[in-house]
């Protein structure tokens, strides 16, 4: 076999993206293609069409060809076979076939084309290779980037380090009576308050902390030469990262949880401004049955005016699924759990200014599954031309508003899109990731309720597991801030408040 050309033209022969494995040049390549729509005969089923010099094997893909360009002494079967491999290459890169969308990734396709010929003969590999080859998954690259990553995080420490330094500088220069010296460098100008003393180094960070500025070069000795040692110390320490909880991964990105939901931050926010998230964790059995149900909850503080430093906070606990509360070591326990507020130990301290403090968790971990908040009933049936896929949902929380719901279910590789019947909301067949996705924009009382089915290629077994995703702004657990109020003569004092409840992971096995 002796392929000359593969290209995806026009039906009119014009050529959208063409690889040449041998020799030719733009204008032959071009002269080839825009004689092919003229040699094909109208009303015949045929897969392949000869000149005296050439053999030209197509496969149609909607409006656009698939076409190789051979020798006429190729083999047939073996030219039918590859044109088969480079049809499903295709729909891997290209959403939809069109023109555009062609257009738009011709250089993935290129790149996809030469792992399939080399020098005008095919490779023995499959789709599954030649999607690993493309993907170019760089070892050192993931190693340099921990490394960076861990540079990063040494920096920020040390300028934690600094800070305290400084701050701890400034009161003993306070205390002395001597002028302090002067903090007005690149850490900005710091004033004193003598009524509120601010405690920085007790109380807890929240889970997330905003990211603080990392200087161009961290003060201590670079490790970035390392990266030439041997290779088991380089694997020896991105194991070491891994034990300790660290995902490699591009410093600019985000988590796959984190970056496919999130809730805009609120617009107008008061000096008292308190965030309320949930996260929830779900396995749950095809055939019914709760493998693990966890919700993690969390209140935190950001107070902005130091005026409002000494205040204490009432809590509306509603919750009747049997929630498991923890108090920070700083807040005073006995005072919460007597009349649910929550306050300093010390009440002529302050809550640290500008700075997101947790001061109340929670956790449910159950397997009741009264207390799903949304069911996912998946039911593949075989049929003679593969699988018929019923799929429903069920909104059990009925207090809930989810918002931005998709369900997400696989699809075998290589089958192509699926054909869908009923459908309630909308949905999306990603080709390159092999999913559908059934989006619903809002689940709650008034459409708790939905169905969506529809027939592929496939066993029962390839449409697991199901995952789910969406956001809420409502909460699950029911554990809300009733009031905010001064140490001092319960002054009540104005607040602002954001509710979520996100999804880390749910997924019917």
């Amino acid at each position: 076999m002796v392929l000359l050309a593969a290209a995806v033209c026009t039906k009119a022969g014009k050529a959208i993206v063409s690889r040449q494995f041998v020799e030719m040049t733009r204008t032959r390549v071009e002269g080839l293609l825009a004689a092919f729509p003229k040699l094909m005969n109208t009303g015949k089923q045929h897969t392949f069409v000869e000149t005296e010099s050439v053999r030209y094997v197509y496969q149609p893909l909607e409006k656009l060809y698939m076409v190789l360009v051979t020798t006429k002494n190729s083999n047939i079967l073996e030219d039918l076979e590859t044109l088969r491999l480079f049809s499903r290459v295709i729909p891997e890169y290209c959403r939809v076939l069109e023109e555009g969308e062609v257009s738009e990734h011709c250089f993935d396709l290129i790149f996809a084309f030469d792992e399939i010929v080399a020098l005008g003969y095919r490779e023995n590999v499959n789709l599954a290779q030649i999607r690993t080859f493309t993907e170019m998954d760089s070892h050192e690259e993931k190693v340099f980037r921990a490394v960076r990553e861990t540079q990063e995080r040494e920096a920020k420490a040390e300028m934690r380090r600094k800070a305290k330094e400084l701050q701890q500088a400034r009161r003993d220069a306070d205390r002395s009576g001597k002028k302090s010296p002067g903090f007005s460098g690149g850490f900005g100008s710091m004033s004193s308050s003598s009524n509120a003393t601010i405690i920085t180094d007790t109380l807890m960070e929240p889970e997330k902390p905003k990211a603080s500025p990392v200087p161009a070069r961290a003060s201590g000795p670079s490790k970035a030469l390392k990266l030439s040692a041997r290779g088991k110390e380089i694997d020896d320490f991105v194991d070491k990262l891994k034990s300790e909880g660290q995902v490699i991964m591009p410093s600019s990105g985000k988590r796959p949880s984190e970056a496919s939901k999130a809730l805009p931050p609120p617009v107008n926010t008061e000096s008292v401004h308190l965030r309320c998230e949930e996260k929830i964790s779900l396995t749950c059995g095809r055939d019914g049955g709760l493998q693990n149900l966890e919700v993690l909850g969390m209140i935190t503080l950001r107070v902005a005016d130091d005026k409002n430093g000494r205040i204490r906070l009432t809590i509306n606990n509603g919750d009747k699924k049997g929630v498991q509360l923890q108090t920070h070591p700083n807040v005073d326990k006995k005072l919460f759990t007597t009349d649910s507020v929550l306050g300093l130990k010390n009440p002529d301290k302050s809550f640290p200014l500008n700075n997101d403090v947790g001061v109340l968790k929670w956790r449910l971990q159950t397997t009741d599954e009264t207390l799903i908040p949304l069911t996912i009933n998946c039911w593949p049936s075989e049929s003679a031309t593969g699988c018929d896929v019923n799929i429903e949902y069920e909104l059990q929380e009925e207090a809930l508003e989810l918002n931005d719901v998709v369900i997400s279910i696989p699809i075998p590789s290589g089958v192509g899109a699926p054909v869908v019947g009923d459908l309630d909301g909308e949905y999306r067949h990603d080709s390159r990731r092999n999913v559908l996705e059934w989006c619903l924009p809002v689940v709650d009382v008034n459409n708790k309720t939905g169905s969506l089915e529809f027939s592929v290629a496939g066993q029962p077994n390839d449409f697991f597991p199901v995952n789910v995703s969406f956001v809420s702004k409502g909460n699950y657990c029911d554990i809300t801030v009733a009031k905010v109020s001064q140490v001092d003569g319960e002054v009540p004092v104005r607040f602002s408040s954001e509710t979520s409840f996100l999804v880390d992971k749910y997924e019917i096995l």
